[in-house]
């Protein structure tokens, strides 16, 4: 295993900016399982429409096994999201907890893991399962949590990116918008003596009236006298 400053410098520099967020969590799950020699595969659950999925894995045995939490509602790694705790399985064979679970991983052909918290300050963002093909692997956790630690901010950071770049959609359309309906506002002025209120009201009746939305409605008012679609 290479030294903590190496792949904490390979974590911090796994790319946010210029990728999908579950391209950039798989990254991290495929550096767990390169970093840490007992990790046969590795995992990481999100939140996906108020329900937990494998967002990202390094084997598609992983969310296979996963799914068994996800069905029964009971797992380490669904513990491990709710209560911000460290949650291993030393044998699966021997394994009580969460039955459902552990009878997938033996059929997988996994018989230890490790269910991380991935979390920034109090915020809950996931969790990291990482699995083993031998009993009793992850005794020293203290390698995987700072790995874990790091994972955080990866994931802490991608999620505000992708936040970001979606206001600037938002904001992005709503501009393009309002430059429409001010182009149309502005012919309803010329064309009728309208003041900038009447226009706006006029264009909002003829949305109302047509059910169409008030930008497609001045989109093609503008289009009708410059014979094309607004920019």
């Amino acid at each position: 295993m290479s030294s903590p400053d190496g792949w904490t410098e390979a974590l911090h520099l796994a790319p946010v900016i210029d990728e999908q967020l579950d391209a950039t969590l798989t990254r991290v799950s495929q550096l767990a399982v390169q970093e840490l020699p007992e990790c046969a595969m590795a995992g990481i659950t999100l939140l996906r429409k108020h329900k937990p999925v494998t967002a990202a894995f390094t084997d598609a045995e992983a969310p296979e096994m996963d799914s068994a939490q996800y069905e029964s509602g009971k797992g380490p790694c669904l513990d491990a999201f709710r209560d911000g705790k460290v949650y291993r399985i030393e044998d699966t064979r021997e394994e009580d907890r969460w039955p459902e679970f552990a009878a997938a991983a033996r059929e997988h052909g996994i018989f230890s893991t490790l269910s991380l918290p991935l979390s920034v300050s109090e915020d809950a963002l996931g969790a990291m399962n990482l699995y083993s093909r031998s009993p009793n692997s992850f005794r020293d956790a203290e390698v995987p949590l700072l790995f874990a630690s790091h994972a955080s901010v990866v994931l802490a950071n991608s999620q505000a990116y992708w936040a970001a770049h979606a206001l600037s959609a938002q904001l992005e359309t709503a501009l393009t918008s309002r430059a429409v309906i001010d182009q149309a506002k502005g012919i309803l002025m010329l064309r009728h003596g309208y003041t900038a209120d009447e226009a706006f009201e006029w264009l909002s009746r003829e949305s109302q009236h047509t059910n169409v939305k008030l930008q497609k409605v001045a989109s093609d008012l503008v289009e009708s006298v410059i014979g094309r679609s607004p920019e």
